[in-house]
Order: C-alpha cells, then sequence, then structure tokens
C-alpha cells in the first residue's frame, strides 16, 4: 500500500520571545492511504505542534516530512499552506458566525462554479444528515451539528489528507460516542487519509487505524489500539493507557521468575531476557477475575459502579493494590474479602 504521509526524524524549536525551546524531537510517523492516525498525548506534549507543523503552520528545524513521495517540509523548505491540498478542522470549528451553512462549506471552493458548488454542497451535507439546516446560521445548531459542518467544510475541496485538532472536545458525552463513530465511518466512505490530535484514549481507540503516544515532544510507541493497551513499550505508555497496576517480580530457589500472585507461565514471557533482578508486571483490570470459587482472596477497598459492571479496587495480601472488573450482580461490600484469579493471555514485565 502507498504511503500517503512520512514523517521523519522531525524537530521543532519554538522561538518564545528570546527562549528557544525544542517541542519535538527526531519525531516519526506515517501513514498509508485512507488510514486514520491518532497523535494521542497529555495536555502538553507536542501534540497539536504537530500537527501545526503537518499543516504547514510551523517550520521544522530538521527532518522532514513527505506527502504522497513529495517533500512538503524540511529545515530549508516548506511548502505554504494552501498548496499542501490539507483539510483542518479545529477545536472551537471556527465557522464564519455571520454566513449560513451552506456558504461556510462553499467557502473554500473557490474556483467553482455557482452550480459545482451547489452540488458539493448539497452532496456533503447529505452525507452528514443536516441537508435541513442549510439555511441556518451557526448559533441555531448543537455543538454536534456545527462540528458535522465544520468537518464537511474542511472536506468540501476535497483535501489530500484532513487534519483535526482536539474535534470532539467541545461535545457533550452523551452524543460524543455517536459522533466518533460517525465521523470515522464518514471518514472511511470517502476514503481520506486522517490525522486526529486528543487527549482522550476513548475517542482515539473508537476511531483512528494507528495510534502514536506523545509524550514530551517524543513518539513512545506506535501501534493499533489493541497492541497499544495489551503491549505497552514503556511504563509511560502503560501507565498513560488504561488502567493498570504494577506488582513486583522476584527469582525462586529454582531461577524461576515469581508475583505474589504465584509463578510465571515461561510459554507467555516476552521474548527478552530479564537480567534485572528489580522487575515488574503490568497487571490490568481483566486480567483478575473475580471467581468465588477461588482460594485466592483479596478484601474490596474501593468500588465504581459502572451499569453493566464494577471496577473494584482490591488489596491482595495487606500490601498489593489490584484493580478488577465484575458483572454488577456481584455487588460486594467494602471491606469484603473476595475470590480471585490471575487470567492473562501474556505478560507485560518492566525494569523498575
Amino acid at each position: 500500500m502507498n504511503k500517503k504521509l512520512i514523517i521523519s526524524d522531525l524537530s521543532l524549536v519554538l522561538e518564545n520571545n528570546k527562549d528557544k525551546s525544542k517541542v519535538l524531537t527526531d519525531v516519526n510517523f506515517d501513514l498509508d492511504e485512507s488510514e486514520i492516525g491518532c497523535i494521542l498525548g497529555p495536555s502538553g506534549c507536542g501534540k497539536t505542534s504537530l500537527l501545526r507543523a503537518i499543516a504547514g503552520f510551523e517550520n521544522i528545524n530538521s527532518g522532514s516530512i513527505l506527502k504522497d513521495g513529495v517533500c512538503i517540509s524540511n529545515s530549508l523548505e516548506n511548502t505554504s499552506v494552501q498548496n499542501r491540498k490539507m483539510g483542518m478542522v479545529f477545536q472551537d470549528y471556527a465557522l464564519f458566525p455571520n454566513m449560513d451553512v451552506k456558504t461556510n462549506i462553499a467557502f473554500g471552493l473557490k474556483d467553482a462554479t455557482k452550480k459545482e458548488k451547489e452540488d458539493r454542497v448539497n452532496y456533503l451535507l447529505e452525507l452528514v444528515s443536516l441537508e435541513q439546516y442549510k439555511d441556518k446560521y451557526p448559533h441555531e445548531l448543537s455543538g454536534g451539528e456545527q462540528q458535522r459542518v465544520a468537518l464537511i467544510r474542511a472536506l468540501a475541496p476535497s483535501p489530500d489528507v484532513l487534519l483535526l485538532d482536539e474535534p470532539f472536545s467541545n461535545i457533550d458525552a452523551d452524543i460524543k460516542e455517536e459522533l466518533v463513530t460517525d465521523v470515522r465511518d464518514l471518514l472511511k466512505e470517502l476514503s481520506i487519509t486522517s490525522i486526529i490530535v486528543t487527549h482522550d484514549q476513548y475517542e482515539a481507540f473508537n476511531i483512528a487505524d494507528k495510534v502514536a503516544i506523545m509524550n514530551n515532544g517524543k513518539v513512545e510507541q506506535v501501534g493499533n489500539a489493541y497492541d497499544i493497551y495489551h503491549k505497552p513499550i514503556n511504563k509511560f505508555v502503560a501507565d498513560f493507557i488504561g488502567l493498570g497496576v504494577f506488582i513486583p517480580i522476584t527469582r525462586n530457589q529454582n531461577g524461576e521468575l515469581e508475583t505474589p500472585l504465584g509463578l510465571i507461565e515461561k510459554n507467555k514471557l516476552p521474548q527478552t531476557n530479564f537480567d534485572s533482578k528489580d522487575l515488574e508486571m503490568l497487571l490490568r483490570p481483566d486480567d483478575i477475575i473475580h471467581n468465588d470459587e477461588s482460594d485466592t482472596m483479596a478484601v474490596v477497598v474501593e468500588k465504581q459502579f459502572r451499569g453493566a459492571e464494577f471496577l473494584y479496587k482490591l488489596l491482595y495480601n495487606d500490601q498489593y493494590p489490584l484493580l478488577c472488573f465484575a458483572p454488577s450482580h456481584h455487588n460486594h461490600k467494602i471491606g469484603e474479602s473476595i475470590g480471585i484469579q490471575l487470567e492473562m493471555e501474556h505478560y507485560v514485565i518492566f525494569e523498575k
């Protein structure tokens, strides 16, 4: 498959008054044609700066950005924003308040005839089921409707790549999940290569084919949602993604690795030599199964009701915190001991 976008060893230094601060260091990331990518990380990690560099708003200091095999950014040249054929959806939608919906959408269709503009606007409004709103103004629309209009306005000129900066951050939680699914379906239907910036991992997992985890201006790991959750490359990713706790690993007299919950099965170990004596293992809530028949017991310290399930925070052997999901009809009191068993497909082990 052809690579639509290749970011290689990209570094960016921003000059802030007299101070020069490096915000991106040796970033590598690529996307195939029609792939949806996501840049995910905590606030201030450099996500938006990377998106701005891809869009052409920032001149990079080293490395390169290639689109369709052609260099659009390196340390010497920077193709202008308007010549990159990229659409941009901003966090605040940036719709023109004095224009109605159809005029907003047609804004980027500079060289089209009146009939072409009308056809394109109608086609896009139909795609997002907003045909009846074309004569309304942005303030007359809900947040979700404004977001859809901002999205199709960016899509109207048929960009090669669509860039979205925290596009769902101002959307009410009750409609966000549906909107994320709708946006993914639309991007897939139009086969458009897209990059979404977010700090919300569930958003990222629901929309992206490929996720880049960023921290302090660096990409820590790139992969699909499953691998990033189950096979985090380092402790930052393991901590940032999902829920989890770390338990210590010791080596017994026979040289075998064991945890407070029992021996480690060799066939589930990653293909790494663990020479260090100071190791720990990541445990996700889905690795601990609540089982009333089990002889291994842990005490309920906290619990969160989540509708279909409880998230229990447990204490094992008076010293090891654990997390466990259980169906919501297993309603145990705080302070109660419950049976648990370890059920892991593979181990995620780090040096302390």
